[in-house]
């Protein structure tokens, strides 16, 4: 069931699993919704903990329309959510939710107590012009930009045509269909336009910062990174010392939740049962 907070003037709309253990708070990237998290939850569920899936500001059931849509806003939105359900909570986070929870773990260490990162976009990115020779970066990188110019639907689904390379969830065309219509939604290509524009060097500045155990999940096909592991090596370098492990999905795209749920609860279910309640 859909339950709904109010949080700098917009609202969020998360769901709620299970009633008892750890709080887990589940954070999308963006263009997408908490439906993200539709394979994973059950696994987390099952193991004993509190699951929040949560839909970011601009996205699913959450308001569409607020002053920006950065990393650092993301984190205070999570942080509202983890005071709201009572904390502290474990909080994961895709792509861009990647960064937010590295700000969130190091501005509110009482409120997390571990943070997860799957494909995260959290250290600033530089390209160089030979990158441009790795075909899935460059197909991946020319929709993007063509999304972000022109704010286009087609253009974001010839993305995550790219970014799920060779494994597809079942529900695939169903979940495009859901994914196409949240963004004809008035604002909601808007929100997805302004949130692929925000830097990422607000979360990269704090990762010496993080005093939690930090988990981040790779996927080795991700077209989003010419070497998706160093980016995943350069994260777990920048944290302080012996805070951060690096898990790689072999085969998984920008979506390891998504295309290797499996994969991805058998590295998390350790890594939150090491974690400090």
């Amino acid at each position: 069931m859909t339950e709904f907070l109010t949080v700098d003037g917009g609202t969020l709309a998360y769901e709620l699993t299970g009633t008892t253990g750890r709080l887990v708070v589940l954070a999308h990237g963006m263009g997408d919704s908490r439906a993200a998290y539709r394979f994973l939850t059950p696994a987390l569920v099952e193991a004993g903990h509190r699951v929040a899936a949560v839909d970011l500001r601009g996205c699913g059931e959450s308001s569409a329309e607020w002053p920006s849509y950065s990393r650092t806003d993301i984190a205070g939105d999570l942080l509202a959510l983890v005071r709201h359900l009572g904390g502290p909570a474990v909080l994961v986070g895709h792509s861009i939710a990647g960064g937010a929870v590295t700000i969130a773990a190091a501005t509110a260490p009482e409120l997390v107590s571990a943070a997860a990162e799957l494909a995260p976009f959290t250290r600033k990115q530089s390209m160089r012009l030979g990158d441009l020779r790795v075909a899935s970066y460059r197909r991946g990188m020319r929709h993007l930009l063509a999304m972000a110019t022109l704010g286009s639907t087609g253009q974001w689904a010839k993305y995550l045509e790219v970014a799920y390379p060779g494994a597809r969830p079942a529900d695939w065309d169903t979940r495009m269909g859901q994914i196409s219509a949240m963004l004809a939604e008035p604002g909601r290509m808007k929100a997805l336009q302004r949130m692929g524009k925000t830097p990422p060097g607000d979360a990269g500045a704090q990762l010496g910062n993080v005093r939690c155990p930090v988990l981040v999940v790779q996927g080795s096909a991700d077209p989003d990174w010419v070497d998706p592991q160093a980016e995943g090596e350069a994260i777990v370098a920048d944290l302080p010392t012996g805070l951060g492990r690096l898990v790689v999905v072999e085969g998984a795209g920008h979506y390891p939740h998504v295309q290797f749920p499996a994969e991805v609860a058998a590295a998390m279910l350790p890594f939150l049962a090491g974690a400090r309640a």
